[in-house]
């Protein structure tokens, strides 16, 4: 989406983002299976992406917040991506 979509009441709202976007990306990047998925328009990675985050708790931050401790451990994100990867590569879409 466009930036100025995420303006509301004269406020940018674009900075404010789920802490656990790049998390879900790193987890992502080293998943074996999801490297050797052939998905040349995307579809199943971008599936991948979305239903692990739909699988962890949000962790919305703003830009300059200062996080003190991460209540979701690396282990749980790890998870939430193996169990996207399982059920979007195991029932593809007709």
């Amino acid at each position: 989406m466009k930036r100025e979509n995420y303006i509301f009441a004269g406020t940018d709202l674009y900075t404010v983002r789920n802490r656990n976007e790049l998390r879900v990306l790193k987890s992502m990047a080293a998943n074996r299976e999801i490297q050797a998925c052939s998905d040349p328009d995307g579809n199943r990675i971008r599936d991948i992406y979305a239903m692990a985050l739909n699988l962890l708790p949000p962790r919305y931050t703003q830009s300059g917040t200062i996080v003190l401790r991460e209540p979701v451990r690396k282990n749980v994100v790890d998870e939430a991506v193996r169990e996207a990867v399982q059920r979007i590569l195991n029932n593809p879409k007709a």
